[in-house]
């Protein structure tokens, strides 16, 4: 049987997090990748916030949210949301190849 935390009685600030995230990054991550497999809401803000700051690419960020990437393109589109498609240069596609 799980025990439940009673929720928090007051809001976490930002610099309060990261402090904890300084000293525990491993606790951080796994909270992480369950917000990201539990919450679809989240992922779909978390992945599109990268692919928005071109962390990931379009193909990575419709693998993560399980569309094909024309999918993703489109649903974008419909929110008038930026579509990069390829690198922007050659030094750009070869880091993104690994070369």
């Amino acid at each position: 049987m799980s025990v439940q935390s009673p929720a928090l009685e007051y809001p976490i600030e930002i610099e309060q997090a990261v402090a904890v995230f300084r000293k525990r990054p491993a606790l951080f991550q796994e909270a992480l990748q369950r917000m990201l497999r539990e919450d679809d809401e989240f992922r779909w803000a978390f992945v599109v916030d990268l692919y928005l700051d071109e962390q990931i690419s379009l193909a990575k960020a419709a693998e993560i949210l399980e569309l094909h990437s024309l999918q993703l393109q489109q649903r974008l589109i419909e929110l008038g949301l930026p579509v990069y498609v390829g690198p922007p240069d050659i030094e750009s596609a070869q880091a993104e190849a690994g070369l």
